[in-house]
């Protein structure tokens, strides 16, 4: 059962059949490519909407377990879009740098965002206010600030998300090589000039186009968001048995 319909005409609306230069493709993409106009490879969209369909799913089910999705998208097009939809749907995300490690060597990574969130609390508290003078509490601020441009938006990352999302492969392969190599699912955008074979979910699409990227994770946050309000009905199903027993208990005695 798919839990949200893509429609194929918003996809050929944002231009997301538009590939790369026929000379710059990757072979293993020619199963989603329909055919060639200009000297361009047109991605066949009915192969997209289907693609994207399962992708959206798996995303579902994922935020309906509870489990984090990383969405990841260091490229200027991709920036906004993937912070905004990560801070709304509360989930981590990297938009400014892939910093090595960030998956494989989490208890380095990890140590610098428990540094940058006791600073924040005791910049908070007043601490710090208190303790130093104006010119050291500025390069405090100063300080945090960095760190949070690097480490901000996975202050609330576990160790190993549930999933991660990328909006363009070759852009930021590192963060798909560090994924593959944890074994977590990756759903990504995947152009003509990529290779699906190493994501887990390829969504075949234009990956450079703002309004492409934008649709496609338009989608992916209704999804997830739709799997996070299953999760909560079904938390809240479970507490009503107990509350119910209590108050008969309560009647009762």
């Amino acid at each position: 059962m798919t839990t949200t319909e893509v429609d194929i005409k918003k996809l050929l609306e944002a231009g997301a059949h538009f590939g790369h230069k026929t000379e710059r493709w990757h072979p293993k993409m020619a199963p989603y490519i329909h055919s060639k106009r200009a000297g361009i490879h047109i991605i066949d969209l009915t192969k997209t909407v289907s693609s994207l369909q399962i992708a959206l799913d798996f995303l579902n089910k994922t935020a309906s377990d509870g489990k984090q999705i990383l969405f990841v998208g260091t490229k200027r097009q991709a920036q906004s879009i993937i912070r905004e939809a990560a801070e709304t749907t509360g989930m981590p995300y990297v938009t400014e740098r892939w910093l090595g490690g960030m998956l494989t060597n989490w208890s380095t990574i990890g140590g610098r965002v428990k540094h940058l969130q006791e600073l924040e609390n005791r910049m908070a508290s007043g601490e710090l206010a208190n303790k130093y003078n104006k010119l050291e509490v500025q390069r405090y601020q100063e300080e945090i600030d960095q760190l949070n441009v690097l480490y901000g938006g996975v202050k609330e990352l576990n160790k190993k998300p549930g999933a991660i999302f990328v909006a363009d492969i070759l852009h930021d392969a590192n963060a798909v090589k560090e994924a593959k190599k944890l074994g977590i699912p990756i759903v990504a955008i995947v152009d003509t000039n990529g290779d699906p074979t190493l994501v887990t979910y390829p969504i075949p699409a234009n990956d450079d186009a703002i309004k492409t990227i934008q649709l496609i994770v338009d989608y992916v946050q209704q999804a997830i968001n739709t799997g996070k309000s299953a999760m909560k009905k079904s938390a809240d199903k479970d507490e009503a048995p107990e509350k119910s027993s209590v108050s008969q208990s309560a009647v009762k005695i």
